[in-house]
């Protein structure tokens, strides 16, 4: 019956949304109306509304929220959907403020005179204004209104211009910062953890062990990284539309003719040039920049995108009215700069404010600021009272927004309703059951998605399909791809909805606008071609990771709050760059730790010495312990070669006795409470009995699939892999070995100067004892205690100041007692500072020479944060898609 009720849900949202019924009330509609049936089917006929749920039921989500059905109430207030209204507010008033235009006329100038040159102005400007306003509707229209009677004027093929107009409009759904993308990462985020604990279960059920390696875990992702990862592949697309309007312009020129526009290109066109592009590239570069950088989260960007768009608009509307058009973006960018200049000298931090310099720089930030909001709401007036544009724009933006919220609800609604009925689970076995793992599994899904694109908005394919099959690629080992890729890859399939006929969103604008003389026809035969490109970029992107997941790495590491070293993640690869220096510089390496050894260290303290002595000898094995690895990570490859086939035979059969586990828990549920007193018939009860003794044979005859030698040449394998494993552990701890005693003395010797200060701040001290106030000294000597903590290895020189510290906190404290401990204080930094500046002199520049020549290498799990370069090098690494499976 859950059957039924699943299909009765798709049918039912089928029929609604063709029909024409809005997407925001089809979508929840079905999942209430099959969820009422369901319930009041159960009832009647079974005695309990959760009778035909195969998870829960309404009964349980009252006080469980076993679907989390109960959640969909907050669907709409995760951080992540903020930026939604700020991107949309951004790219209705550029839109508004004709920016368009201005762009689309200024390029077609620039770059009429080359062979395609009309065609390959409203691409760029296409890229352009997807990076500014990403509004597909209102790009359309635009290009369609200017662009296409310039073209067609010209001569241009019009299948030709309708195509690239058409094509080049939908470039906002995938240059950020784009809403599809937004709403991918608030769907993945999800998905992710789901993927995580259906991964988790895996490796327990597969290996028996109940702990999951970090490095196999899912790592999540963000708008801010989906952004990132999106770049690339928009850039490669918009390079893939240029190549192929230069390649039709040279085979067929009379398609598409150059054009000698009107006008010399002086000086006063120049500046037309500059003063149309630079602003929106600025804002390009505040938006996308920030958040590269790091100093802006997605939604902080979207406040300045649509801050900078308000600004500009505000130059705009009044171009041509007089003096002081320009003033509130002057008095907009003077600010910046100031704001600039300032944070580059000063530390702006209100909580820190601990010098007049701090004082100073603080008050210059708060007037660049009071500059920077006086320039806002000059911009946001006149946009206020220049044909009314600030209000007409908000109302879009709020009416866009709720669309998007709404169907958000409707969709959370539907999906919980889906996996209610046990839709998940049916598309899982459906997609693991098809031959050729993974990628068959993504092709498929892939497909499905084109498919839709048909029918479909972006919106409704992303809310519907992505939760549904996101944790189901996410988990699979075989391929481990990151929620990034995964997430750009459906934004550049999702962009192909917007193309494809009968129902493509950009095709009814651009026929909304186009003259009568061109037929619908014709704008479908036009964008053939821009759908193939699509898809060819699909292809590349999907055989390269990399250009997706290259921007997301190197920013991650190369962040203020980049991963330390030691983050699991990392080590793979790192232990793939170290491997890579002990291979080219290992001889000048153990040079380095040879000199090292030989360096006279008898005047250092006893424990100082066999720690030193201790990590330097560790660091002599870490070369050969590196050649372990490699050799052991060779010996798994070549074993993996015969292991592998085995191993995707066997466990596609373990798979599919464990799906049929899931079935037989439910039966045995149904066993149990079928009956005169339960809630199920007798038989029913007796027919699951029956169904069971079916299962219990199949999931039989499943196992005894497996050959008989699995057992033997999986632990043969398993083996081997463990070598590895374990080569690489013991490297991890001998370089933790290495390393930490060498950090401990360099900082110990570096000591020695801020030491030899402290022997005055001392004997001033013993003075204040016997002439100030007990309460004040002892605030003194707490400043004095943590000032001498804060110095490397001075637990001999503290023991006096926290005897004197007991002493002064006594009822009759003894001044000349608490005195006498601070001369034991003396004594001890005395005696420390005779061989502590000794080793400064002579030690501690060989130990920074060891430094340098270890340090990236042997030393590099001990740093704080990766140097740039490793971090450059690392990024490659990571951004492919590494196989993990023989691990599960």
């Amino acid at each position: 019956m859950e059957l039924f009720f699943l299909i009765l849900l798709i049918v039912l949202m089928a029929a609604a949304l063709g029909s024409g019924f809005p997407v925001a009330f089809a979508l929840p509609g079905a999942a209430i109306i099959s969820i009422g049936l369901a319930a009041g089917a159960g009832y009647f006929f079974a005695g309990n509304v959760d009778a035909y749920f195969a998870h829960g039921g309404p009964g349980q989500w009252l006080s469980a929220g076993v679907t989390n059905f109960r959640g969909v109430y907050w669907e709409a207030e995760r951080d992540t959907l903020i930026a939604i209204p700020l991107f949309i507010f951004m790219g209705i008033m550029l839109q508004r403020s004709k920016i368009a235009e201005d762009l689309l006329i200024t390029m077609a100038r620039l770059f009429g005179p080359v062979p395609g040159g009309l065609g390959i102005s409203v691409i760029l400007v296409g890229a352009l204004l997807a990076a500014t306003t990403g509004i597909v509707g209102a790009t359309v229209v635009a290009m369609g209104l200017i662009s296409l009677p310039a073209m067609m004027r010209n001569n241009y093929s019009v299948p030709l211009a309708t195509g690239t107009i058409a094509a080049s409009g939908t470039l906002g759904q995938i240059i950020p910062p784009s809403i599809v993308l937004i709403i991918l990462a608030d769907q993945l985020a999800g998905g992710v953890d789901q993927a995580g604990n259906i991964r988790q279960a895996l490796y327990k059920e597969t290996t028996g062990q109940g702990q999951m390696p970090s490095d196999f875990a899912i790592a999540s992702t963000s708008a801010g990284e989906l952004f990132l990862g999106a770049i690339l592949p928009g850039l490669l697309l918009v390079g893939l539309y240029v190549l192929f309007m230069l390649g039709f312009a040279l085979i067929n020129p009379k398609a598409a003719p150059a054009v000698r526009q009107e006008g010399k290109m002086d000086g006063r066109f120049l500046f037309q040039v500059f003063i149309t592009l630079v602003p929106p590239l600025s804002l390009i570069v505040l938006v996308l920049g920030s958040i590269m950088a790091g100093v802006a989260t997605v939604n902080q960007a979207g406040a300045v995108g649509a801050i900078g768009a308000m600004i500009m608009a505000g130059y705009r509307l009044r171009e041509g009215q007089g003096k002081g058009t320009y003033s509130p973006a002057i008095l907009a960018i003077l600010a910046l700069l100031g704001l600039g200049v300032v944070l580059g000298f000063y530390d702006v931090n209100i909580k820190r404010i601990n010098t007049p310099e701090d004082v100073t720089g603080v008050i210059l930030a708060s007037i660049a600021v009071s500059l920077l909001l006086v320039a806002t709401l000059w911009s946001g007036w006149r946009t206020l009272k220049m044909e009314n544009t600030l209000r007409e724009v908000m109302m879009e933006t709020a009416k866009s927004s709720c669309l998007v919220f709404i169907i958000l609800i409707g969709a959370a609604m539907l999906t919980s309703a889906f996996r209610a009925f046990g839709g998940e689970e049916l598309v899982k076995h459906f997609l693991q059951g098809l031959p050729g793992g993974f990628w068959a599994q993504f092709f498929m899904v892939m497909l499905v998605v084109f498919i839709l694109g048909f029918f479909l908005d972006f919106i409704e394919i992303a809310v519907v399909v992505v939760p549904i099959v996101a944790p189901i690629l996410l988990a699979d080992p075989s391929a481990n791809i990151t929620a990034v890729w995964l997430g750009v890859m459906l934004g550049l399939n999702l962009q192909t909805s917007f193309l494809t006929p009968p129902f493509g969103f950009a095709l009814f604008y651009l026929r909304g606008v186009a003259p009568a003389t061109v037929k619908t026809i014709q704008i479908y035969k036009g964008v053939v071609a821009f759908i193939s490109i699509q898809i060819l970029a699909l292809v590349i992107v999907g055989f390269y990771p990399q250009i997706v997941n290259y921007l997301p790495n190197r920013t991650s590491l190369l962040a203020e709050t980049a991963p330390p070293p030691k983050n699991p993640r990392l080590q793979y690869c790192m232990e793939g760059y170290v491997s890579d220096r002990f291979a080219r510089d290992g001889a000048s390496i153990l040079s380095a730790i040879d000199a090292t050894s030989k360096l006279d260290v008898s005047y250092l303290p006893a424990d100082l010495q066999k720690e030193l002595k201790a990590g330097l000898t560790a660091a002599a094995k870490a070369v050969p312990l590196m050649q372990d690895i490699d050799a052991t990570q060779a010996a798994v490859t070549a074993a993996a070669a015969d292991y592998r086939p085995l191993h995707v035979q066997v466990r596609a059969l373990e798979r599919d006795a464990r799906r049929l586990n899931e079935e037989l828990k439910d039966l045995e549920v149904v066993v149990q409470r079928a009956g005169p007193t339960g809630i199920y018939s007798e038989a029913r009860g007796e027919a699951a009995k029956a169904r069971i003794e079916e299962l219990k044979a199949e999931q039989a005859a499943l196992l005894s699939g497996i050959p008989a030698d699995w057992q033997a040449k999986h632990d043969a394998f398993a083996k081997v892999q463990d070598a590895e494993n374990k080569a690489r552990n013991l490297y991890r701890r001998t370089v933790d070995q290495a390393g930490d005693p060498v950090t401990k003395v360099r900082a110990v010797l570096a000591g020695a100067a801020p030491l030899a200060a402290m022997e005055a701040r001392m004997n001033d001290f013993k003075d204040a004892i016997l002439s100030m106030d007990n309460a004040k000294v002892q605030e003194q000597l707490e400043v004095l205690r943590a000032d001498v903590t804060a110095i490397e290895g001075t637990s001999e020189i503290r023991k006096g100041l926290n005897e004197a510290r007991k002493i002064l906190r006594t009822a009759t404290p003894d001044s000349q007692a608490a005195v006498a401990e601070i001369d034991k204080s003396i004594a001890a930094l005395k005696a420390d500072l005779a061989w502590r500046q000794k080793g400064a002199t002579e030690l501690l520049p060989q130990l920074d020479a060891y430094d340098k020549a270890t340090g990236d290498t042997i030393g590099l799990r001990q740093l704080t944060r990766l140097p740039e370069h490793v971090a450059a090098d690392l990024v490659s690494c990571l951004s492919n898609h590494r196989d993990i499976s023989l691990n599960f």
